[in-house]
């Protein structure tokens, strides 16, 4: 099934066992501009992938032999450096599991589709990978960006911060926003963070985590002057706190009231060690600042060493907040977690939304914030004053789905 009529476009490789799933896929990849080539065997698509270095893999979960996750290991092997494409026909459990071994294989994954697919999530799935006309190249031994690389950037202060906005569910008003850094390569253009922080030696981290709160305060005291306090939340690592000039670094310097700020941390660092940990949070506290643990559901806590530990905030892990309506059992975690929070007297973040029908589910659960490309994407500093005034967004959206906007049961 090749798309021939234009060889300057991207080349997206499928393989799969049903030939009318593939062909409807090949022409929504052709109205996204890429040209596809469908496989039925393994062998088969393996050997494309070797010879043309496509730029897109799409492969069938229930592809019988063989399976789907021994694919993604192949691929692997071969140091496949295109991005990877899962399709469904299986439990969003397995889906998911799949997504996981892929990443941990090092291969570029963009989720799963379900089956029939969506045209417009595809173009979703797809619409910021960029895709050129060239192929990828041959996998380099080398990191793509060096250490010096890094640390010019940093001295030049090419990375510049966004803000993904968070908003209060029982008012739908804009609350607080979390500090995400991105690289504004000079060349390349805006770098997403997962593409050079696993890259950056402990020292580099230290500096851009004080970096990013210097510029995240600054902002916060812009916004207050313009009549909007938020609270603003950034995440550091375990190294992160230790390190003896973080508390100095967020003295309130600015008139006023200072910003509630808030650290996230993952909850595997969170709940490492007992004691460097419970030091650590109580300290944060007596300052005036606050600890969330990130990514809560994906690590094994202690339950009472989490109620032992000075926590203002858990936010629930995008993975079960984005299948909440297609898996019971994501929905019944989501729910036990708002439901933990809530006895605990802390805030529930939801994170990771992409569906505005989900905001009055999560809502009903006892989330008490949300945040996600659902409700806005990651945006400048100069938006969220624009952002903030625009109340009307969460509060259609929450209107629509049916359910009363501002009860928490």
């Amino acid at each position: 099934m090749d798309d021939l009529a234009s060889d300057a476009r991207a080349l997206a490789v499928v393989l799969g066992e049903d030939p009318d799933v593939a062909a409807i896929l090949s022409l929504q990849l052709q109205v996204l501009g890429l040209q596809s080539r469908y496989h039925r065997s393994a062998t088969g698509m393996l050997e494309e992938v070797a010879s043309s270095r496509p730029q897109l893999v799409v492969v069938g979960l229930d592809f019988a032999e063989p399976d789907g996750i021994a694919l993604l290991r192949l691929l692997a092997e071969q140091e496949y450096r295109g991005w990877v494409l899962l399709l469904g026909g299986v439990e969003p459990k397995i889906a998911r599991i799949a997504e996981r071994v892929g990443q941990t294989l090092g291969l570029q994954m963009l989720g799963s589709l379900d089956t029939p697919m969506r045209l417009a999530e595809l173009r979703e799935r797809l619409g910021d990978l960029r895709l050129g006309s060239q192929a990828p190249g041959v996998p380099r031994a080398d990191p793509f960006f060096t250490a010096s690389e890094l640390e010019g950037a940093l001295a030049r202060r090419e990375l510049a911060v966004h803000y993904q906005p968070q908003f209060e569910l029982a008012s739908g008003r804009l609350s607080g926003v979390e500090a995400l850094v991105r690289w504004a390569h000079p060349e390349i253009g805006l770098i997403g963070p997962a593409n050079f922080l696993p890259l950056l030696t402990a020292g580099q981290s230290r500096r851009l985590t004080a970096y990013v709160l210097e510029q995240a305060l600054a902002d916060a005291q812009r916004w207050r002057r313009q009549g909007l306090a938020l609270s603003v939340s950034v995440n550091v690592t375990a190294d992160d706190l230790m390190a003896p000039d973080l508390l100095a670094l967020t003295r309130h310097r600015g008139p006023g009231e200072p910003p509630l700020l808030v650290f996230e941390i993952t909850e595997t660092a969170a709940m490492d060690d007992e004691l460097l940990g419970s030091e650590i949070a109580a300290r944060l506290h007596l300052n005036g600042l606050e600890i969330s643990v990130d990514d809560f559901g994906v690590g094994f806590s202690s339950l009472s060493r989490l109620q032992m530990l000075p926590i203002s905030e858990l936010k629930v892990d995008r993975s079960f907040v984005r299948y909440l309506h297609a898996d019971p059992q994501d929905a019944a975690i989501v729910e036990a977690v708002a439901l933990l929070g809530r006895r605990l007297g802390l805030r529930v973040v939801a994170e990771g939304l992409e569906e505005g029908a989900s905001v009055a589910l999560l809502e009903r659960f006892g989330c008490t914030h949300v945040q996600g490309f659902g409700l806005s994407r990651p945006v400048a500093a100069e938006a969220i004053p624009t952002l903030a005034r625009a109340q009307a967004s969460i509060r259609e959206r929450m209107a629509a789905s049916g359910a009363p906007v501002g009860i928490t049961p």
